[in-house]
């Protein structure tokens, strides 16, 4: 029987996370690795996510690693298609094609100790090892919509906005678009154009500022092409200007004050009816849920076909939606704009760490954790991309992701003189590390009363981080070997004079 294909490092996912972690592999000189797709080509949510408008509301100079620029992004808040097609080029300028498994979701990872590696087994039936398994599966790829009463009985057409139905015209039809969250308020101008009538459902407002979009000349394409330093400075800049505006997530304080009052002074600038304007009043503190940018959301809900429903779904009908207050809502088509299963990192993948002790198990239903967000207790040699409390409400999850690839890519150098090598966190590490992480939550606006995708059940917030960029510069900016049991061949060793 031939043994499975072995690689010293198995990628699972081909977005930011899994793309970025691949090239920084080849920077650092190492070629041994595969980067497994369950879909036919790269970019993660900005090739799932297609719906009219996608956009991505942070800009684009921030949101490109450092190592290869975004030099001709056109707009600096770009569209989803030139998001794709960073990716692409991102692939290509580093030769990362040729270690792609396209067609090859990850169903099993297993440790097995006594080899000191990873078993691997995709949803075909292929099979392979690997020395370290880097899962980069994101926090925002498995689409949600309630379990509303009675959605099996309505006989229009139905789908989310992550899984968008382009063979439906909208044209003159009467739309339905539950949500006003970040994709929401992107294709709710777009879907206004067209539709005969579009009722958009709000659970709660959201706090949104204005876009502020800028269109580059192809002067200054060429300048930042000919001169990357300029785009540096740029960069540079937008970095330092979101860093700063974190104060503005900490609660009780004059930046969070000022950030609210900015915030309602957009609102009140566009929106002249006092009703709708109540209605698109945040009622909890800025920066709890996700803060939104658009130009566009506020004035869609001024035209003439568009109405904004406050009531809340009581169930589904054949013709469409019944409200709480009895009204029932015909409609062609419903679109769901009602995010994500964030929280569960790993979807129905089976990663099986030490003495069988499944992820699942080690996290429970919602209280997924990791030191720096990389690192899981009985799982050795896997380092998470974007894992728990990595997310960022202030700034570039881009710029996380650099942080953790450069720290996996110094684990990898670090051990590389070791056989059979297993480096697994200490539990009382990632123990202490959690405590200092949510006593900093205690004054954070994430942990704050309204009812966000940051936080679990019980108002743990498990999806952000609880600082500055640079703050987990600061945790995560180089691998500590003492934070970590180390082994070789079963023996635990001290990193250093092994290397010696």
């Amino acid at each position: 029987m031939t043994a499975p294909k072995h690689y010293r490092v198995a990628i699972l996912g081909s977005g930011f996370g899994g793309l970025g972690m691949a090239a920084s592999l080849v920077r650092a000189g190492i070629d041994d690795f595969a980067v497994f797709e369950k879909a036919d080509k790269v970019g993660g949510v900005w090739r799932d996510n297609t719906y009219p408008g996608a956009a991505c509301d942070t800009q684009a100079h921030v949101y490109c690693f450092t190592f290869f620029p975004h030099l001709r992004v056109s707009q600096m808040y770009a569209g989803g298609d030139e998001m794709l097609d960073y990716q692409v080029q991102l692939k290509d300028a580093f030769g990362i094609e040729k270690h792609m498994h396209y067609n090859a979701e990850i169903v099993e990872a297993r440790w097995v100790e006594d080899e000191a590696h990873w078993y691997i087994r995709t949803r075909n039936g292929e099979e392979y090892t690997a020395d370290f398994f880097i899962p980069a599966w994101g926090q925002l790829n498995e689409p949600k919509i309630p379990n509303w009463k009675g959605r099996e009985n309505y006989q229009g057409i139905q789908f989310h906005t992550a899984e968008w139905n382009h063979d439906v015209d909208l044209t003159g039809k009467k739309v339905i678009l539950i949500g006003t969250a970040a994709s929401a308020v992107q294709a709710v101008p777009e879907v206004a154009k067209v539709a005969g009538h579009l009722e958009v459902f709000q659970r709660s407002a959201n706090y949104i500022l204005p876009r502020e979009q800028i269109t580059f000349t192809e002067e200054q394409l060429d300048t930042f092409e000919q001169h990357p330093e300029t785009f540096e400075e740029s960069r540079r800049a937008i970095h330092e200007m979101r860093e700063a505006g974190f104060e503005r997530t900490r609660t009780n304080t004059t930046a969070a004050a000022e950030g609210r009052q900015e915030s309602l002074d957009y609102l009140y600038s566009v929106v002249e009816d006092p009703e709708l304007r109540e209605k698109l009043t945040p009622d909890f503190d800025f920066g709890c849920k996700r803060i939104l940018r658009t130009s566009a959301f506020y004035p869609a809900l001024l035209r003439d076909n568009v109405s904004l429903v406050t009531e809340g779904v009581d169930h589904f009908t054949e013709k469409g939606i019944v409200t709480s207050d009895g009204v029932e809502h015909e409609a062609d088509v419903i679109i769901y704009g009602t995010g994500f299963y964030s929280q569960n990192f790993q979807g129905d993948l089976q990663i099986i760490g030490r003495d069988g002790v499944t992820l699942a198990d080690r996290w429970g239903e919602e209280d997924a954790e990791a030191y720096i967000g990389l690192s899981v207790d009985g799982f050795p040699n896997m380092f998470l991309m974007y894992g728990p409390n990595t997310n960022l409400n202030h700034n570039s999850v881009v710029t996380m992701l650099e942080i953790q690839q450069h720290y996996v890519v110094d684990v990898l150098e670090k051990t590389e003189s070791l056989a059979d090598v297993s480096v697994d966190v200490r539990r009382e590490r990632l123990d202490s590390f959690n405590e200092i992480l949510q006593k900093e939550m205690e004054g954070s606006s994430f942990s704050s009363d309204c009812s966000s995708w940051y936080k679990n059940s019980k108002g743990k917030v498990i999806n952000n981080w609880s600082g500055t960029v640079e703050e987990y510069r600061d945790w995560a900016g180089e691998f500590k070997p003492e934070d970590y049991t180390v082994k070789s061949a079963g023996q635990v060793v001290e990193l250093e004079a092994a290397q010696a």
